[in-house]
């Protein structure tokens, strides 16, 4: 029912559009790349038998009605943006994945209670102006005009960007939809990371989206010559940062869920000769389980303190953001497990460790992700990959979920 070669040749096809010398592809938001992407797309939808359009945040949308047109609909989809030299699987597998699946149900004559919409949405990554998930936002009701100031490298707003591309900043609110109007939302996404590939299957269901605390934390001690300050009189900034470091290490790896991550280090005066008197690194803490990351994060911040008493240095601590993690809905997951006992794959589950566009979504409606293996975890690089045959595995789970999400009236 899924047409595993027609998924691959549009998701080779997608891969020419942003090319990069290097390998991967740059498509940002609001750029001449993106629009040729959803341009591409948007005759995918149209061979699908899909009505399409384009939304006032700049989503695509493409649409099967359901017999009954009243009903809340069901949203499937991702998005067609990259990193700065990205891979071709992350989003546009998604996107893909469910366009076929709708065009299999116009091939085999099946109709759904429920309408049924793909949506691309604008700019998940984030990469152009440090500002993501635009698109889902926009559906969601979030996206603010104050949002719109964001501004890129070359100090384009992204509402002077949205002008350019032929949208008007002033009525994204038109995007929003209303409580009630959407049933479900369900992406399917590659999983970035090697939990599946360990386990040696295809496809997961994915339990609830990781949401990221991130943590600014400044060590201030004294600086002193390397070669004449003994050991036992230093104030060393980074040795106190390493031991935290140490901690964090421990302390996250001990709930089994948790994860953190030191990805920016700055040691100050930098001198290969001089003790640090100043060191600030980031943390980034991540569970699907909010009580349980902020019980992380409170015992690396009581050890950090006593590590500060110890080396005689002081401690301050920033916060950058807190997002709650958001758990995927009893609704999608059940219909996520019935469609994988017919298809006769293992139930399995996992958490994702990273955001996607349901975190934007989870006050508006129940919402779900499926998974599919990613090679050696690799992603947001031109290595990334996921098989023709796993692609195709995650096309008909989705497929599966999808209609029994939308052929049921309620």
């Amino acid at each position: 029912m899924i047409n595993e070669d027609r998924i691959w040749q549009r998701l080779q096809s997608l891969s020419t559009i942003g090319h990069t010398e290097a390998g991967g592809i740059i498509r940002l938001s609001f750029t001449k790349e993106e629009q040729q992407a959803k341009d591409l797309v948007a005759t995918y939808m149209k061979e699908a038998g899909l009505s399409v359009r384009i939304d006032e945040a700049g989503n695509l949308i493409g649409r099967k009605e359901g017999k009954n047109a009243n009903a809340p609909v069901v949203m499937v989809g991702s998005h067609l943006d990259s990193v700065y030299n990205g891979g071709n699987f992350d989003g546009p597998l998604g996107v893909i994945a469910a366009v076929e699946a709708l065009q299999a149900m116009k091939e085999q004559n099946i109709e759904t209670e429920h309408p049924i919409e793909v949506i691309a949405f604008t700019d998940e990554e984030g990469a152009r102006f440090s500002f993501g998930m635009i698109g889902s936002r926009g559906i969601a009701g979030t996206l603010t005009a104050e949002d719109l100031h964001y501004q890129d490298k070359d100090g384009i707003t992204i509402a002077e960007a949205m002008a350019s591309a032929g949208l008007n900043p002033d009525e994204v609110s038109k995007a929003a939809r209303k409580p009630g109007d959407v049933k479900a939302y369900v992406e399917l996404h590659i999983e970035q990371g090697r939990v599946l590939e360990q386990r040696n299957l295809p496809v997961g269901i994915v339990t609830g989206i990781a949401g990221p605390l991130w943590l600014k934390l400044i060590i201030e001690g004294e600086a002193g010559h390397a070669g004449t300050t003994p050991m036992n009189l230093r104030h060393d900034a980074l040795t106190a940062a390493a031991k935290m470091m140490l901690t964090i290490e421990t302390e996250a790896a001990k709930t089994g869920t948790t994860v953190g991550t030191v990805g920016q280090l700055q040691v100050f005066p930098g001198g290969i000769n001089v003790i640090p008197n100043r060191v600030e690194f980031t943390l980034d803490l991540r569970d699907i389980d909010e009580k349980v990351r902020d019980g992380v994060e409170e015992r690396i911040l009581q050890q950090a303190r006593e590590i500060c008493q110890i080396q005689g240095v002081n401690l301050n601590v920033e916060l950058l953001q807190r997002v709650p993690p958001v758990p995927c809905s009893e609704l999608v997951q059940s219909a996520a497990k019935a469609a994988f006992e017919e298809l006769g794959y293992e139930i399995f589950t996992l958490p994702s460790g990273a955001g996607h566009d349901g975190m934007q979504m989870k006050d508006l409606c129940p919402i779900g992700m499926l998974f599919v293996r990613s090679k050696n975890g690799i992603s947001h690089n031109p290595e990334e990959w996921s098989s023709k045959e796993d692609c195709g595995h995650g096309a008909i789970a989705l497929y599966k979920t999808i209609v029994n999400l939308a052929i049921q009236k309620n």
